[in-house]
């Protein structure tokens, strides 16, 4: 054991399993370490950035010899970009690490022993399977301590990549990512080649200066494609002549826009994408329906994957035709039309307002008459006089964000008193919490977790929880 930069450091630690979220799990002196950067097998130097009496938290700091279930990474920016975390696991490995994960969750916060827990449906296509990729332009290039330690401090360069995890301001230039088709690859090289060699400026996140800010890539299935610059201010010459080269070496592109964002954060949610090319909107297909996606629309970004968890959740759902189907945080309606040929009524609930627009438009699109959506908070909208109206659910299919479900919520769907609910989670720690909130009325008959993205420690799962 020894001392450095005053902070503890551990030498020689055997990394013995997998803990949560991407972590691993070390002991020394009987107290328990959760270590970033490390997997299962690995002997490392860790230096702790926590240390509790009983556990300590904590990075490696030097490795000492490898873990023997380690493979070679495929992605030349690994271990820099902080994407796909773990890409040294063989995928077997991962899905098995998930699968572990979903059910120590359930069994440490949902307090749940018995549990009817089917084996995690992994992904078919383990590279290339994202919809949806954005990158952002920076004036302050990543630096390696590689690169540092090898040619020394450099003057400040321009990159387009993504962001270094806990360093707000810099940017590791991406030059080749597998998360998507590469026609990823082409776009945001040529754009990067393009600003460089006609003397434009990439943004600075420090003095909100500089123009080109981020590119946002939606590649769907049906193939069509769909890009958005964003930029700082409008200049239209400079704009017009990006985007124009742009259509006219990639010529696949349907749709193209670019929005103006003067704002200091990158959010696009509140400003308007102007269409340059094309409808303004790419169509994705989910068996035989089919979805507009619109710039600002939320929509699962593994189209594959969120096919088999759609399928999981009709199946889960069990409708027979005379169902009442009570589908909240609908976003644009995708689960709730997904299972509509099985349901008598589709009632959506959604906070953002232009989802419930994109929700309307997309069963207008599937012709599905019997769909309802709505905008607002699902606990002031669920009222008595809505339920007279539309009627009480039989199923609710719920899919809250990663914080999941307000407990406001939670005591609203105790007091629907559905005969199922179908959790739909990308977070099985806090759907393990709400399922335990629920568990006074409501039993957990199954539990479904589904890998949607490879190479990284995230997990879906869906739940079936049936009223007792």
């Amino acid at each position: 054991m020894s001392k450095k930069n005053k902070k503890l450091v551990l030498e020689n630690i055997l990394i013995t399993d997998y803990a949560a979220e991407g972590k691993a799990l070390a002991r020394h002196e009987g107290k328990v370490i959760f270590v970033e950067g490390a997997v299962p097998g690995d002997v490392a130097d860790i230096m702790l950035t926590k240390n509790k009496k009983d556990w300590a938290e904590g990075r490696v700091l030097k490795m000492v010899s490898l873990s023997p279930e380690r493979v070679q990474p495929f992605c030349i920016h690994f271990g820099i970009c902080g994407g796909c975390k773990w890409q040294m696991l063989p995928y077997a490995k991962q899905l098995e690490y998930k699968q572990q994960e979903a059910i120590q969750n359930l069994r440490r916060i949902g307090k749940l022993e018995d549990i009817s827990f089917l084996p995690i449906i992994g992904a078919k296509a383990i590279r290339g399977y994202r919809n949806k990729l954005e990158f952002t332009g920076s004036n302050k290039r990543f630096l390696s301590k590689d690169e540092i330690n090898t040619i020394g401090v450099v003057p400040q360069q321009d990159a387009l990549g993504f962001h270094v995890p806990r360093i707000f301001d810099k940017v590791v230039d991406i030059f080749e990512c597998h998360l998507m088709d590469d026609v990823n690859n082409v776009i945001r090289n040529l754009i990067r080649h393009y600003v460089k060699e006609n003397g434009l400026s990439f943004y600075d996140i420090r003095e909100h200066t500089g123009w080109l800010r981020n590119i946002i890539i939606r590649y769907c299935s049906t193939g069509e494609l769909m890009v958005n610059v964003c930029i700082n201010y409008e200049d239209q010459n400079n704009r017009e002549r990006l985007l124009s080269f742009l259509l006219e070496k990639v010529p696949s592109i349907t749709t193209l826009l670019y929005t103006i964002n003067p704002k200091w954060n990158d959010s696009i949610y509140d400003l308007t994408p102007i269409t340059y090319s094309g409808k303004g909107y790419v169509m994705e297909q989910l068996e035989d329906f089919k979805f507009i996606i619109s710039p600002k629309s939320f929509f699962q970004t593994n189209t594959s994957q969120a096919q088999q968890l759609y399928r999981i959740t009709r199946d889960f759902a069990g409708l027979t035709g005379n169902e009442i189907v009570y589908d909240l945080y609908c976003g644009t309606g995708s689960i709730g039309i997904f299972v509509s040929k099985g349901a008598k009524k589709i009632i959506g609930v959604e906070l953002i307002e232009e989802a419930i627009e994109d929700a309307k438009k997309n069963a207008a699109l599937n012709d599905i008459l019997h769909a309802h959506f709505f905008a607002g908070d699902v606990i002031k909208i669920c009222n008595d006089e809505f339920f007279e109206t539309h009627g009480r659910p039989d199923v609710v299919i719920t899919d809250p964000p990663r914080a999941g479900m307000h407990e406001k919520l939670i005591n609203k769907l105790l007091e629907m008193a559905a005969p199922k609910i179908v959790y739909v989670s990308c977070n099985t720690a806090t759907q393990a919490r709400d399922i335990a909130l629920l568990s006074g009325k409501y039993r957990l008959e199954k539990v479904q977790p589904v890998d949607m993205f490879p190479h990284t420690h995230h997990i879906e799962s869906v739940a079936l929880l049936i009223l007792k």
